[in-house]
């Protein structure tokens, strides 16, 4: 187990979820090599926390393929990109449950009012283009709140 790696590939993770969000802000993608690093760097991050293969990484992988499977359906109704469900997916291989009902919590509540400004902003405009939410934004948000609490609450008791 190592800390210093966990934490160094924490800082990875964080620097991957803003390239995310620019990217999203800017073209409204989300490349699919960034979700597949994203993704592949949980497996160094598994080891350096020194989770177990069973029980604690199969629930890992467990929990990420649910939470794709649940942001897969909002994408066939049209509700969400697909790099957005790549990327949620892609996130959950590194948060252990509670950690990625936060992250869900923060998302929606940040995509939510992303989505209230996007329409403020369409009715100001007077646009008749239809809304794009760029949802990475929230994902990075919420993903980006979660890793700081691992660093700003290491003292807490």
């Amino acid at each position: 187990m190592s800390t210093g790696l966990a934490s160094i590939l924490l800082i990875i993770l964080a620097l991957l979820l803003a390239v995310a969000c620019w990217s999203d802000l800017r073209t409204r993608t989300i490349s699919n090599g960034l979700n597949i690093a994203v993704a592949l760097l949980a497996i160094p991050f598994w080891w350096a926390s020194g989770l177990a293969f069973l029980p604690d990484v199969a629930l890992q992988i467990a929990l990420a393929f649910l939470i794709f499977i649940v942001f897969a359906g909002a994408f066939a109704i049209g509700a969400m990109g697909g790099g957005d469900v790549k990327l949620i997916g892609a996130l959950a291989l590194w948060l252990p449950w509670p950690a990625l009902l936060l992250l869900l919590m923060i998302m929606s509540l940040a995509g939510g009012a992303l989505t209230i400004a996007m329409l403020v902003r369409k009715r100001l405009t007077r646009s008749e283009k239809a809304v794009e939410v760029p949802y990475g934004l929230a994902i990075a948000f919420g993903g980006l709140w979660v890793i700081s609490e691992r660093f700003l609450y290491q003292f807490g008791g």
